[in-house]
């Protein structure tokens, strides 16, 4: 029996619509029909589901304004922010369209006879999108999963539905057959682990906490199903006392107040060569209260509010015993408001040095040395993203090679890109996403000998 669920907009705390949340039985039914639908994909010629996907890009950039203001209310993301990510959609879209004419095999020079490859999707691939980025995230998972030829069924996250089941709506425009993409809502519970348990889903690929990655993966290993986890982080900015002050601490804030600090990449440990501490610091200062809260939905808002009532109240549980240094300003009044908030010299023992707290909460901490600097920004379970500003290039390299992290920026705090490879280290996930060959994670490589005789 499925249940409605009221949504929240984050601005005005107020609910302006339900979704049908799905049941156990019901996600058993949207397995099958994509189960019953891959024959058909999976075998498309590759210039026809070619065209598929660049059409549903196009709708999508056509629908890109609409889909932006439903996600500003859904979600509280700044404007700029939200029209960036639908955007981002259809990129992604456009860039894995190419795919189905390049899943290329191999020949291997063999005795007797000829031996080839073969890339074969999976079938039916269960994606699971977290409420902090639901568009972007949502198309890093189905974009590639389609190209390969593999059916999809998406699960959105509880608090942030809308834009998901807006692009299966969009998707079925373009012409992709019915029950190739199945936007299905529901609870992590219910939904999420029948996509887990559910033997004709080949492989699962999970966007969120650590805490439910390892239960996912768990639950995968039961029947050997593939999974691609990307989990929480904690990532390190390093500023040596070589680099360029100004530069590194009017970057700062974006990289952790980007999306209310809502952002598993965001850099909120900032580690800054203790000569030049002093002066980040007055640097630092100015540039976060620069930042700009308020109504999203104004092109001029840098950060909107958190997601969520229960998110807020978890993310000021962090502050209730720390030491705050400065913060920014937020609005009064309804909404999920926090200020982007300063923390200095905590120690590295401190649970909000260790902790992923996704919020706009950052923490500053002094280093000595070059060494000094890598032992902290590895001092962590996770070992997502991270960032170094230094102007000596020997540095930048020996620092990159050394943290211990899957996406690493020198001198900016932008390193997620749809054309690269993205992921983490520790328990900051498992495999990759994006990039050239994202691809080929939703395949099988078969192997085929053909005897001369």
């Amino acid at each position: 029996m499925s249940t409605t669920f009221p949504v929240i907009n984050p601005t005005t705390a107020e609910a302006f619509t339900t979704v049908e949340f799905a049941s156990a039985e019901e996600t058993d039914a949207a397995i099958e029909r994509a189960h019953q639908a891959f024959g058909g994909w999976r075998d498309l010629a590759p210039g026809d589901r070619a065209t598929l996907l660049r059409r549903f890009a196009r709708l999508v950039d056509d629908h890109g304004d609409e889909l932006a203001q439903l996600e500003v209310r859904n979600s509280g993301h700044p404007i700029g922010n939200a029209r960036w990510e639908a955007g981002n959609v259809r990129d992604v879209l456009n860039f894995y369209s190419a795919t189905p004419e390049r899943l290329f095999g191999r020949q291997i020079p063999v005795a007797g006879g000829i031996d080839v490859t073969f890339r074969e999707p999976l079938g039916v691939v269960g994606v699971i999108v977290p409420w902090n980025f639901p568009m972007p995230i949502a198309g890093w998972g189905f974009a590639p999963a389609l190209a390969a030829g593999n059916c999809v069924v998406l699960k959105p996250a509880e608090w942030t539905p809308l834009t998901a089941l807006r692009l299966a709506e969009i998707a079925a425009e373009a012409g992709i057959p019915d029950g190739v993409f199945t936007v299905l809502p529901g609870e992590g519970p219910v939904v999420g682990r029948r996509l887990v348990e559910h033997p004709l889903v080949r492989k699962i690929t999970f966007t969120g906490s650590t805490r439910v990655g390892k239960m996912i993966m768990a639950g995968c290993a039961e029947q050997l199903k593939r999974c691609t986890l990307e989990l929480g982080g904690k990532s390190a900015n390093v500023i040596f006392a070589d680099a360029d002050l100004e530069r590194a601490a009017t970057a700062a804030p974006g990289a952790v107040f980007d999306n209310s600090g809502q952002d598993c990449c965001a850099r909120s440990r900032i580690l800054v060569q203790s000569s030049v501490l002093d002066r980040f610091l007055e640097l630092l200062e100015p540039a976060v209260k620069d930042v700009r809260v308020g109504d999203p939905a104004d092109p001029e808002t840098i950060m909107g509010p958190l997601t969520s009532a229960q998110h807020r109240q978890r993310v000021q549980g962090y502050l209730d015993d720390a030491d705050v240094a400065y913060t920014g300003t937020a609005p009064d009044g309804p909404g999920f408001w926090m200020p982007p908030t300063v923390i200095i010299n905590t120690s590295p023992d401190d649970r909000i040095w260790r902790e992923e707290v996704f919020g706009p909460v950052l923490a500053v901490q002094p280093f000595t040395d070059e060494a000094d600097a890598i032992r902290l920004a590895n001092d962590s379970d996770y070992g997502l993203s991270g960032s170094i500003f230094t102007r000596d290039l020997g540095r930048a390299l020996r620092v990159s090679r050394s943290v211990q992290a899957g996406n690493l920026s020198v001198n900016s705090h932008s390193s997620v890109r749809y054309w690269t490879p993205f992921g983490g280290y520790k328990q900051s996930g498992l495999g990759r996403e994006l990039g050239p060959d994202a691809a080929d994670a939703y395949t099988e490589e078969k192997n085929v000998f053909i005897a001369d005789y």
